[in-house]
């Protein structure tokens, strides 16, 4: 029984040593926080473009009239529920969300300020990789860096740029993308 248990131990060393052996002394690239953000941008410039959806809120509705993107075409009994319609600028710059060209504009009262609706740009644009961490190793042997993906609002009017900046509009989120190690380079694994 001593004998096979040793046999045992000498087999296992044999196969760690010839692995060692085989593998030799490489070691994997550095993965730095450039390299990192330039292999999540390559993923999302390869990927569609999308329209960036903007809440508006009774600051944007104001704002929105202002940039004469849309205009009040129905005032109801209460006073404080409208309908807008689209103009032309404003069917240049956005879509609604729902379809159409009519914001149904229904608070619940003369002081809601919390209603809001959702639009989208007319442009389409791809995410942008910002603010990363320092990298990170994994347990698996992979690495992972925490960033901030950003809604991208190139090509999108300045009025509109500026209901996408207020309250209620999130424009960027938090991320950890992973890497691995693939015939020598690093390459992107999943973005969560």
């Amino acid at each position: 029984m001593k004998k096979v248990a040793k046999l045992c131990v000498l087999g296992a060393a044999v196969v760690l040593g010839a692995g060692v052996w085989l593998s030799g002394c490489k070691s994997a690239p550095e993965l730095t926080q450039a390299n990192a953000l330039a292999l999540i941008q390559a993923k999302y410039d390869q990927s569609p473009a999308v329209p960036a959806s903007v809440t508006v809120d009774d600051l944007g509705m104001r704002e929105g009239l202002a940039a004469k993107y849309w205009e009040r075409s129905k005032v109801y009994p209460n006073n404080y529920w409208g309908d807008f319609t689209l103009t032309t600028e404003g069917k240049k710059a956005i879509k609604l969300a729902g379809g159409g060209n009519v914001i149904q504009w229904r608070p619940e009262n003369l002081t809601d300020k919390r209603f809001s609706v959702t639009v989208l740009t007319t442009a389409a644009n791809h995410l942008k990789a910002r603010d990363a961490k320092d990298v990170q190793d994994d347990a698996a042997g992979g690495k992972s860096i925490e960033f901030s993906e950003s809604m991208s609002l190139d090509g999108v009017p300045d009025a509109l740029q500026g209901i996408a900046h207020n309250p209620g509009n999130k424009l960027a989120t938090k991320r950890t993308a992973s890497f691995v190690l693939d015939n020598g380079a690093w390459k992107l694994n999943s973005i969560q």
